[in-house]
């Protein structure tokens, strides 16, 4: 596959080792300019250590990547000036108030000092941390204190934006705050990579890479993902006794995938016209009783489920 001439990023079998564990195992993809591009895992599939890897702070084990044009692993100072990171861990100093710290990262990403007072105001407008300059950074609640870390990120006008984990811990309401702000940069230009868990998260993304166990499996749009990835339709069910149910199912031929989301069940069949009386009766001779059982549109977290379910197999 060759990669487009103008992406933002572009990885090829990139890996990460450790010893004899493998972090990262050959994944490829491209961002395109402009563009939100969400890497979406659970804990400890791989996410943290590939943004690393592109933002030159880990050498890859094997494989290649470019970022903005530049090799991550022969140009990662060239990198480091041309993008803005956002770490998963809160890294701002928190005995700085929030003018302070916008003013040091402003230095240390070198932004000329005629330019300096207009970055800081328009970064304290974009933050919405407008009079709020002589705050303690450590006063800050968590979602004001992301919204911080974003306009430090910023400050020197950077072409890629990184983000990891920028959420983990925020409450859902400056969480979704957090989001507009992000789509306002990328109505503005800048490409961001960003990394999460949150599966109403990665519908905000343009596209998404699906990481599990170091490996990608499964890319593209959420609607793309949810429409094409998906190997049926999608029974939800509601019964009295889940983990009995799900080891039934486990046996039935029609069942082609099931899992716990919540208290429901959800089940993929090849045809919910004809395999939901299959799922039901599997169910009733096992004395499980079946409260609701309805066909819905499929959500990313049953791609997510298929699609890890699929590599299972596969590999």
């Amino acid at each position: 596959m060759t990669p487009p001439a103008a992406a933002a990023v572009s990885v090829r079998d990139l890996a990460r080792r450790f010893g004899q564990f493998v972090a990262v195992d050959r994944v490829s993809f491209d961002v395109e300019p402009g563009e939100v591009f969400g890497f979406l895992g659970p804990n400890g599939s791989g996410k943290s250590t590939t943004i690393r890897m592109l933002t030159g702070l880990l050498i890859p084990s094997g494989g290649s990547g470019r970022v903005a044009g530049f090799d991550i692993t022969t140009q990662s100072q060239a990198i480091k000036e041309v993008i803005g990171y956002v770490s998963q861990r809160f890294s701002l100093y928190e005995d700085l108030t929030v003018g302070q710290n916008l003013d040091f990262y402003a230095g240390i990403y070198r932004v000329p000092r005629a330019r300096r007072a207009a970055r800081r105001q328009w970064a304290l407008e974009m933050a919405g941390l407008g009079g709020h300059e002589a705050r303690l950074t450590r006063d800050l609640a968590g979602g004001w204190r992301q919204r911080l870390a974003l306009a430090c990120a910023v400050m020197h006008e950077p072409r890629i934006l990184f983000l990891d984990e920028p959420t983990s811990g925020v409450d859902p309401i400056s969480r979704r705050s957090f989001w507009d702000l992000i789509r306002t940069m990328a109505r503005q230009g800048v490409t961001v990579f960003v990394t999460t868990h949150y599966m109403d998260e990665a519908e905000y993304c343009d596209r998404l890479a699906l990481i599990y166990q170091g490996r990608l499996v499964a890319q593209g749009s959420p609607d793309a993902l949810k429409r094409d990835r998906m190997r049926g339709d999608v029974l939800e069910v509601a019964v009295d006794r889940p983990l009995d149910a799900l080891r039934v199912l486990a046996r039935e031929p029609a069942a082609l995938e099931s899992g716990v989301f919540g208290a429901l069940l959800h089940v993929v069949v090849a045809d919910a016209a004809r395999d939901a009386a299959a799922v039901r009766g599997a169910l009733a001779r096992a004395d499980v009783r079946v409260e609701r059982l309805e066909r819905i549109a499929p959500s990313l977290e049953d791609v997510f489920v298929s699609a890890v379910q699929h590599e299972a197999r596969e590999g």
